[in-house]
């Protein structure tokens, strides 16, 4: 029975009659490994949609730092757009 090469270098490859992915008789540990590291990755991602927590590229004590930084972003663009709006009232007035 053949087998198909899916990624060579994992040893993974898939039977063709079965439809299954499974090794040729190596180990499953280095795909593991960058599952757990990808598993790692998007809870962090999906941590910071909440803006609470402790992320894994920040420095220690900056739990609640993007509360700050939304907030500060979000007056900052609402002052921009309310002068822009300001601006074409005062221009449409003239």
């Amino acid at each position: 029975m053949a087998y198909v090469q899916v990624l060579p270098e994992f040893g993974l490859v898939v039977d063709p009659m079965v439809g299954i992915v499974t090794t040729s008789g190596v180990s499953y540990t280095p795909v593991l490994e960058q599952v757990t590291e990808l598993e790692k990755i998007t809870d962090d991602l999906v941590g910071m949609l909440s803006g609470e927590g402790n992320f894994l590229a920040s420095f220690p004590n900056r739990e609640g730092v993007l509360n700050v930084a939304g907030g500060v972003t979000a007056f900052w663009y609402g002052m921009a757009i309310g002068l822009l709006v300001a601006g074409v009232v005062v221009l449409g007035l003239l």
